[in-house]
């Protein structure tokens, strides 16, 4: 049985007792006797067990189920008012008073009834609309299929028996670039991303509008601390910024060799007082899965990335859909 103790999280269930002897209450507004004050509202069966009570309407013929948003608002506006110092007793708040909308002189529950469904249907209307947006998003990149082909679980069951090489990432990329500074006081707001070191924003460090370089989408930077990130859209970089030239392969296969640069290059030999450059790129080895003549299979790392990609977003796809399917039902009613 849940029951209400003096927290202000979990709708203030902060037990669970045997309901053996309990007092079940439901459809109430309980609230906090010790510590800092609030009410709440209990729309399913609970019993009180320490530092809280229960309390409703004397007219049992109030519809507290449609109403309790507005009076909640109401009742915290003076339990805000108590804390541990100024404890939130019945006897105290019972003499407390609230304001609500009346008329003629009586309390006005249609309107507050009212007001409620319309609230109500708003944030339905705003939360399908973000489900709306969620599925078209999970459906125009190719993300809502999240069942593995054949190739696929092949591709995850064949991972542990690949045979694997290295490389030199010169010799599979060419040469690797490098940003040019451009100071923060001298970038003009644009539209470009500009790419500089760490991690925050996947390194992108603001939007500009500045005539620089701009790099090709489908490329792997590498910034002055050896951490390796993917671009799938063009950009600008700084100086602390090493560009190696992995457009030419397939999306899939250039996140995996990214992730291989990575594993190379960010192992703490890199940092302020020993900066990655171009250079350093040019000269890192990295293992990548080979096939019988000993070449990158780069075949095989986009269908393992595509696999993974699928079951990273399979949780995503369900909850997606357990909201929709929710959503629809509070429509419905």
């Amino acid at each position: 049985m849940p029951a209400t103790t003096a927290i202000l999280t979990n709708n203030q269930i902060g037990k669970y007792l045997s309901r053996e002897n309990a007092t079940v209450l439901k459809n109430v507004f309980t609230a906090t006797a010790n510590g800092f004050g609030r009410a709440f509202y209990q729309p399913r069966e609970f019993t009180v067990a320490q530092d809280s009570y229960a309390f409703t309407f004397k007219d049992k013929n109030i519809k507290i189920e449609k109403i309790h948003y507005f009076i909640l608002s109401s009742l915290n506006k003076v339990y805000g008012r108590y804390n541990w110092g100024n404890k939130s007793g019945w006897n105290k708040v019972k003499k407390e008073k609230i304001k609500l909308p009346t008329t003629d002189g009586k309390i006005d529950f249609t309107f507050m009834e009212n007001f409620v469904a319309e609230l109500e249907a708003l944030h339905v209307a705003e939360l399908e609309a973000y489900l709306a947006e969620l599925e078209a998003y999970l459906t125009v990149t190719g993300l809502k299929d999240y069942n593995l082909t054949k190739e696929e679980e092949e591709a995850l069951n064949d991972f542990d028996k690949l045979n694997w090489k290295e490389f030199n990432v010169k010799k599979l990329f060419g040469s690797s670039t490098r940003g040019k500074r451009l100071k923060s006081a001298d970038r003009v707001p644009g539209a470009l991303p500009f790419v500089t070191a760490g991690e925050a924003e996947e390194g992108v460090s603001a939007f500009i509008g500045n005539d620089v370089k701009i790099f090709n989408s489908n490329t792997t930077t590498i910034d002055m601390f050896g951490s390796a990130k993917y671009r799938n859209y063009k950009y600008g970089g700084d100086d602390h910024i090493a560009v190696v030239h992995t457009e030419k392969l397939e999306k899939h296969a250039a996140i995996f060799v990214t992730s291989a640069i990575h594993k190379s290059s960010y192992n703490g030999q890199f940092s302020y007082d020993k900066n990655f450059y171009a250079k350093d790129a040019d000269a890192l080895s990295i293992k990548l899965p080979v096939k019988e003549n000993g070449k990158p299979d780069y075949e095989y790392m986009a269908i393992l990335i595509k696999a993974m990609h699928k079951k990273v977003i399979k949780d995503v796809v369900l909850f997606s859909d357990a909201k929709t399917s929710a959503t629809k039902k509070i429509i419905a009613k």
